[in-house]
Order: C-alpha cells, then structure tokens, then sequence
C-alpha cells in the first residue's frame, strides 16, 4: 500500500476503477501518512480527515455501482491554503485571515468534488502568495524534498511538498508570477499555469485578480490535464502525441541571460533530447519584452494593494517585512498608471503573439537559478530581495503575456524546462507536453 503513495493520480484512478484500490484504503494510506510524516506541519496548515473519509466512501460505493465520476474519482488530493473550504479555516499564509472560516466551498473545489476527488487538506503557502521563494516566517516554511537546508519555491510551497513527499496524489495550486511553476520544477513536479480566466477565481483569496490563475502540480502530463478536467478546465487528449514536427522557440530575450549553471546545463541537455524526438527548434528575440517587465512593477503592486491595503495598514506589524515593503510599493503609482500599464501591456501582448504565431510553444529554463538557503534568506534581506526577482524571472513571461504554460522535470534536481503556448491552447500545450514528457523520461 505505501507504493500507493508514489503512483500517479491517473494511475491510482485506474486501479480504483478496476477494483483494485478502494478509495477509503487508499485515503487511509494518505492520512496515516501525513499523520506520521516529520514534516507533517510544516507541509500541512490543516487536514480534513471526516471530510477525506466520508468523501472516500461515497467515491468507493460510486466505484462498486459502476457509477464512477471521472477518471480521479476517489484520488485524494491536497489545497494550497488560499482555497475557500466550507467549515475549515483558509488563511492565506497570513495573519490577518487567521481563523477565517467560509460558508462554502471555492468553485474550483466544488468542481473537483462533483468529480469525486477526495480533499485531504489545506497546505501551507506563502504569505497572501507574495514571493516565489517559498519562505514564510510568519505561518510555516515547508521542506523542498531535493535538499533540507534550501526553500520549496512558491508561493504554492506546501501544495508541492505535498506531492512530492508522498503525501498527497497531487495538488492544487495558484500562480500568478510563477506559483504553480517554481515549487513544481525545485520539488522535480509537472506544473500547469493556466490561462487567466479559464479556472474560476470564486472563492480563492486574491493577490492581483488581474494575473491570478489556478493550477494543478502532479506527478505526470497525464495528471495535469485530468486535473485540468476535473477543476472544471477543457478537457486534454494526450494520447499518441510525438513532437515530430513541432516547432519550438528558445526565448533569448530576458529568460537565457545570466541562467545559473546547473539550470542552463539541464535546459540545453533537454532541449538536445526534444530534438532527438523530432522537435524543430530555433532561437527568437523579443525586445519589447523588457518593456513588459517593467510595466510589471506597476500591474503587480497596485492590483495587490487595492485589495490589501486596508487589511495590512490597520496592523502592518502582522506581516513579514519582506512582502510588506513589496505590496505597499503599489501606493507609489495612481490610477493612470495602472490604466496606461495595461493598456500598454495589451499592445505588447498583440506583438508578440503575432512574432510567437508560427511556434507551437516557447521554451526557457523554467527557473533560472536552483532554491537557496532558506537560512540565508531571512538573515540577509539584499539576498532575498535578488533572489525572488530571478526565481520569478522566467515563470512571470507567461503572466505577463497571458499565456498557458506547462514545466517538466529535466531529470536533473530542481531543474525543469518550461513550454509556454498561446492563450486558451492548453488542450494542444498539454499534448506537446506529453510527448516532451517521453522525450525526457
């Protein structure tokens, strides 16, 4: 049984739907083992065991009557800490929402339970889901499972070591710079960005309702796009895809420079192996998107403070300094700022759709350095400072471009490679991805 907790979701999906996993055995096997883990609370904010227990037990009477939902029916799951969960608390990874106990469920949780996936509970995040790095002195700063010393990357860091510790089948998460995608590729996950918009936000506390996407982290392509599914997303059909063909573009503006060496080593050795597969790939430039990076300062900051400021300025002292200084930057620009940012940002959206249209997907390092020393992160406030803005660095190209993107493992430790595709393809990105999948493997 404990090999249950290292399979995939779509394979535990599978021998529930032969009979050979029961759903309550199989949600027993979760609990027991986040009960018993080391890092049980560092990982975990909550676990929902009567919710996960009797939501098993629906899921194995369904699964005897021939009456299964979907494909993950009976697949226990993990929340990253910012999904609305009725009766149980979401917090946010903050203070100012301790206790904070919804009404109802967020509609992407209703729509996974209507699924029959099974809740285990709520994991820890960074603070409102401000940082890349994962850290969070304030509530709990979960292990990365590569190297005890380092950060998990976030801010969806307990949603990955819940993954990837083998305490949870897969996860959900939200991104909105790289959230999904940097705890995926340092935690060696498959992690889906979705398209702004595609993905319910109803009952997921923001960080900027302009740029935040939900997403899944798993263990396979295959897992991403059931999950995708079953949080009410298109559906993907993955099977038979090859990369002859495709054509892919290396993005050297921005995301190639001053790549550290063990992820530019990792990115180049993958690449090597796409192209083996079939994969036609070429090097592009896009100047305008340095332009982009810096509107960023000002769409990040003020959407966030807009709907935190009267929460954090009531008692500023509750928050840890380093996200306090980031979100309160977005009182530094007025409302013709933020107008003009987007309106601009849209402009260069249109372009560089139009330069990206003959690619199927654009490629770069999914993160262009590896997690440091969390230890190192709270004592030197320069270092965190530099460090968030590289981790976030190529994971915020998608954000900023409206895209879907999709990062795999490369097989080296905390290294992936990062495909991201046109708004809305993610039924086409999720192919490429799986057949870059076997090319890796």
């Amino acid at each position: 049984m404990q090999d249950w907790r290292w399979m995939t979701a779509a394979d535990l999906g599978r021998r529930i739907g032969s009979g050979e996993i029961d759903p309550v055995d199989l949600t027993k096997v979760f609990l027991t083992a986040i009960d018993e883990h080391e890092h049980r609370d560092r990982i975990y904010a909550r676990v929902t065991p009567k919710r996960a227990l009797a939501e098993a037990q629906a899921s194995s009477a369904r699964a005897k009557a021939g009456l299964r939902r979907s494909a993950l029916d009976g697949v226990p799951i993990s929340w990253k800490d910012l999904f609305d969960t009725a009766g149980t608390a979401t917090e946010a990874g903050t203070l100012y929402l301790k206790d904070r106990i919804p009404s109802r469920d967020a509609e992407v949780l209703r729509n996974a339970t209507a699924m029959g996936l099974v809740c285990l509970g709520k994991t820890h995040m960074t603070e409102i889901a401000f940082s890349g790095l994962g850290l969070n002195p304030i509530t709990a700063t979960p292990p990365c499972v590569n190297d005890p010393e380092v950060v998990p990357g976030g801010s969806s860091s307990g949603a990955a070591a819940s993954v990837a510790f083998g305490l949870a089948a897969a996860a959900v998460g939200s991104d909105t710079g790289g959230s999904v995608r940097v705890p995926s590729v340092w935690n060696d996950l498959v992690g889906l960005k979705t398209t702004h918009g595609l993905l319910s936000l109803k009952g997921v506390v923001p960080l900027c309702k302009t740029f935040d996407t939900v997403g899944p982290l798993c263990r396979s392509v295959e897992d991403a796009a059931l999950m995708l599914g079953a949080l009410g997303g298109c559906t993907a059909d993955i099977k038979g895809s090859d990369l002859s063909g495709v054509r892919l573009a290396i993005l050297d503006t921005i995301a190639m420079e001053n790549v550290r060496e063990a992820p530019k080593a990792a990115f180049m050795a993958a690449v090597a192996r796409l192209e083996e597969a079939g994969a036609e790939v070429e090097h592009v430039r896009f100047e305008p998107l340095r332009r982009a990076f810096e509107l960023a300062g000002i769409l990040y900051t003020v959407d966030a403070y807009a709907y935190w400021r009267d929460i954090i300025e009531a008692d500023p002292s509750k928050m840890y300094h380093q996200i306090l200084t980031r979100i309160r930057a977005g009182a530094e620009f007025d409302a013709v700022d933020f107008v003009a940012g987007w309106a601009e940002l849209n402009e260069i959206r249109a372009e560089y759709h139009a330069a990206m249209a003959g690619f199927d997907a654009v490629i770069m390092p999914t993160s262009p350095i590896l997690p440091p020393n969390a230890k190192r992160l709270e004592e030197d406030g320069e270092f965190f400072i530099q460090e968030n803005l590289m981790t976030l660095r190529n994971t915020r190209v998608g954000n900023l471009m409206g895209e879907c993107s999709l990062t795999l493992p490369t097989g080296v430790p905390s290294c992936g490679i990062m495909l991201n595709a046109a708004p809305m393809s993610e039924a086409r990105l999720l192919r490429i991805g799986a057949a870059a999948e076997r090319a890796l493997a």
